[in-house]
């Protein structure tokens, strides 16, 4: 008398496992404060760049001035950096960074 043991196939095995996606990060765009530029200045060029009212350019503007760096904008990594290369265009002082976590 034969007992047959019960196995599973590599197949069953395999399509079981959990499938992950991993999105890519955002990415801040950050300007950086300068002894030179004219805060009015500042607040245009964000108007210009991203559309901002003038209360929102104007809010990231004295964040700048205050804090020493405000992150104006975040999101994908390509947009983030054209509009990089824009404000680097103005001669305002801009970084990007990858958001954590």
């Amino acid at each position: 008398m034969r007992v047959r043991a019960a196995t599973k196939t590599k197949t069953e095995a395999d399509t079981k496992g959990k499938t992950e996606t991993q999105l890519a990060k955002p990415w801040n765009v950050v300007v950086h404060d300068d002894p030179i530029t004219l805060m009015n200045y500042v607040t245009k060029v964000f108007m210009q760049v991203f559309g901002y009212g003038k209360d929102k350019a104007h809010r990231l503007m004295m964040e700048v001035h205050k804090d020493g760096r405000s992150i104006v904008w975040t999101g994908a990594r390509e947009q983030a950096e054209m509009y990089a290369q824009k404000l680097q265009a103005h001669h305002l002082l801009t970084t990007l960074e990858v958001v954590d976590g």
